[in-house]
């Protein structure tokens, strides 16, 4: 196995197709009037499908991070590192879906799996952490994105540190306590792998229009600062209905926005230095970074109300937020993903058709996502407003009522799961014929 990097890119794309799968399937327990057991109950459903997408964006990050670091200089080494994680990484995801498919469950959301899985990942990010200073090092000056693929694995492992706290009776009695940690957890560990795709998002802004020096400017600088500081407080606002310190509140409620607003302005002057060359709206990697420049908006304008705390005590808990988590996780991420993964494989549309079938299902995407987020929206709304006491229908005659939206949610799911899984199966096949990596020696 001569390149790790490919190989974490193909699972990537594998997860992201079970990922869209099992949330498929999970969209139409919604219509099921006794809830079913086993690996098809949504029980077992859910985590399927956020473990699957969450795990794919992480060892999709770890992908680019491994082709982008591992050319830097060959040493055994280095080679034995990139085995021992990949190794450790691939044994934690047989474990996950082992224990998912066997009903062996017992971590907390978002980590369901039996704990014991957890070794493995904490592990291979250590092994990680050693390969990208070795690879590196400090003998150049280090552009942004360095810094920020950094404090992501740094944070990730202090993190999923707090993650596991839980094992210990200490935390178990002290349900408060207990609670604040795994909240703030939660958003941690999503700061910290965002800290790794908006590195890969830097450095394909940088190749792609070939202007290095924005890599070293002090807005960008200002913005790796900002993420940081977003990385430690940015989860307060996660905790607003917990009897909590009140400035926690407060802080998180100031900074939860400004790593993306601080973003959009680095995409925005990136766009004018090339909007001149119309032959990079033809170019699938700018195309994805493009929207998902348009998706930080839409979910920077939700998020605002989101962290509103009069309005976040209607909205949490209802699928308003998972409206925020999916339209960041599809919007931003996985789009900025999908760049990466065109940009490092190169797949070439052989004919005028095939660019024409690319370039339809990448607007059936971009419109797809934009309704099925306003059907969450909708179905959030009347769960609000039953939690406000509103209305005085019980919660069976509330969920009915939402049938409509249902119906709408599970439809344009249905749509969103064949159009995105076509890009990853698409590349998947691509990877395998492609020689040569858009990358530099």
């Amino acid at each position: 196995m001569k390149n790790f990097g490919i190989w974490l890119i193909r699972i990537a794309l594998v997860l992201f197709v079970l990922g869209l799968f099992f949330g498929h399937l999970a969209s139409e327990s919604y219509r099921l009037t006794e809830p079913k057991s086993g690996v098809m109950g949504f029980l077992s459903l859910r985590p399927l499908h956020v473990s699957s997408a969450y795990l794919g964006i992480i060892t999709a990050g770890l992908g680019f991070l491994t082709l982008i670091i591992a050319k830097m200089k060959t040493t055994r080494f280095g080679i034995f590192l990139q085995y021992l994680h990949f190794s450790l990484w691939v044994i934690a995801l047989i474990g996950i879906f082992y224990s998912y498919f066997t009903g062996d469950f017992g971590g907390r959301e978002y980590w369901e799996f039996n704990p014991v899985w957890a070794l493995p990942i904490f592990i291979s990010f250590i092994v990680f952490l050693v390969f990208y200073l070795h690879q590196i090092g400090f003998s150049i000056k280090w552009p942004i994105y360095y810094w920020m693929w950094l404090t992501g694995i740094i944070f990730f492992i202090f993190t999923f540190i707090e993650n596991y706290l839980w094992i210990f009776p200490y935390f178990r009695q002290h349900f408060i306590a207990d609670m604040t940690i795994q909240w703030k957890v939660n958003g941690s560990l999503v700061g910290a792998i965002n800290q790794i795709i908006y590195g890969v998002a830097f450095y394909l802004m940088e190749k792609i229009s070939g202007d290095e020096k924005s890599s070293y400017q002090k807005l960008s600088f200002a913005m790796y600062f900002l993420g940081m500081f977003n990385l430690m407080f940015n989860w307060g606002h996660h905790i607003y209905l917990l009897p909590t310190e009140k400035y926690i509140h407060y802080i998180a409620y100031a900074v939860s926005m400004t790593e993306w607003i601080i973003l959009i302005r680095i995409f925005y002057k990136w766009s004018q230095q090339i909007k001149e060359n119309k032959q990079f709206y033809y170019f699938f990697p700018y195309r994805f970074l493009m929207a998902s420049d348009y998706w930080v908006t839409i979910n920077l304008t939700l998020a605002l109300f989101m962290s509103i705390p009069a309005i976040n005590l209607y909205t949490h808990g209802t699928h308003i937020t998972v409206a925020h988590a999916m339209g960041t996780t599809i919007g931003i991420n996985t789009m900025i993903i999908l760049a990466g993964v065109f940009y490092f494989i190169k797949p070439t549309f052989n004919s005028a058709k095939w660019r024409m079938y690319g370039s339809v299902t990448f607007w059936i995407v971009q419109v797809t996502l934009l309704l099925f987020l306003i059907s969450l929206i909708g179905m959030g709304i009347q769960r609000a407003i039953w939690q406000a006491g509103l209305t005085s229908e019980s919660f069976s005659k509330m969920s009915s009522s939402s049938g409509n939206w249902v119906l709408l949610f599970i439809i344009l799911g249905t749509i969103l799961m064949f159009s995105m899984a076509s890009f990853f199966i698409y590349l998947l096949i691509q990877s395998w014929k492609k020689n040569k990596l858009n990358i530099e020696e």
